[in-house]
């Protein structure tokens, strides 16, 4: 049902109406990558009405099924206010969270979140994983904290940073 409700949304012209009827009956079977799906589609109103708390409910669904990209959103949630209450607590955690599941993005915000409280050594680690994993804006900042870190620390940064793992992305569904 996921998978069609995406093809749904693929093809050309999008079948909105359609993919949001698919992604629903897979979202509430337990389906984490529909409920994602279909919390983007209530979020920008495709194929429905805009609904940002219900969309800001399934992006929590599926991120407590461990779904990467719906972890990053229910921070941004909290962190706009939109769909949650407006909480910079819950933000962090979950931004921290999809951070942890190897989220590019999530680990420069977390770095930068970091950077700001003047947490300089975790910063720097997190700028360093954001950066080698491609996100442009992580180096110049990891470079301002190099300059403040003794060359011990950076190699301990360095190192922290190539021995990392990600959290496993869960994915998993109550109908897998």
């Amino acid at each position: 049902m996921c998978n069609l409700g995406i093809a749904c949304l693929q093809v050309q012209p999008p079948d909105t109406k359609e993919a949001v009827k698919w992604l629903y009956k897979a979202a509430t079977a337990g389906h984490a990558r529909a409920q994602y799906q279909l919390a983007l589609c209530l979020n920008q109103g495709c194929g429905t009405d805009r609904h940002l708390s219900e969309a800001a409910r399934w992006y929590l669904r599926a991120a407590e099924w461990g779904y990467t990209r719906a972890i990053y959103n229910v921070s941004l949630c909290y962190s706009l206010g939109q769909g949650f209450h407006k909480s910079h607590r819950l933000a962090k955690k979950w931004m921290k969270q999809a951070a942890d599941h190897g989220l590019s993005k999530a680990q420069f915000e977390h770095g930068l979140s970091l950077f700001s409280v003047g947490e300089m050594m975790e910063a720097a680690v997190y700028l360093e994983l954001a950066s080698c994993a491609g996100e442009a804006s992580a180096a110049p900042l990891q470079n301002i904290i190099d300059l403040r870190l003794s060359a011990a620390s950076r190699d301990r940064v360095r190192g922290l940073a190539n021995n990392w793992c990600a959290l496993p992305s869960m994915h998993r569904s109550r109908a897998a």
